[in-house]
């Protein structure tokens, strides 16, 4: 059976419970510690080709697993402190993003939203 949403909050909010943890997790140190854990993640891509990462990725998945968990938990966490339901806040984006992102004007390019 695969874990949902609610269950990994569960685990989430129990691990930190347990820790006596919610005392420093207001919102101004969650968005640094989501930022640290993603900087943590760009470290195990820094000055690599293309080539490099897909050797270091297979080499070391189990590294860049944790830091993509680790990014993860943080914004699950945040989300949930703030009474933002994730997974929502998600699902509007993207509706957003389509209207920013008009497929005719975007595929296959990177231009920002502002710039075409």
């Amino acid at each position: 059976m695969r874990i949902t949403y609610k269950d990994i909050l569960k685990k989430i909010k129990k691990f930190r419970d347990e820790r006596d943890w919610m005392q420093f997790h207001d919102p101004k140190n969650m968005a640094i510690s989501v930022i640290l854990e993603a900087s943590e993640l760009l470290e195990h891509f820094q000055w690599k080709s293309k080539e490099e990462i897909e050797k270091y990725i297979k080499e070391n998945h189990e590294k860049v697993e944790d830091e993509i968990a680790d990014v993860a938990i943080y914004l699950f966490e945040m989300a949930d402190n703030m009474e933002i339901d994730l997974l929502e806040a998600m699902e509007k984006k993207l509706a957003k993003n389509e209207n920013k992102y008009p497929v005719n004007k975007t595929k296959g390019k990177h231009t920002k939203y502002d710039k075409f």
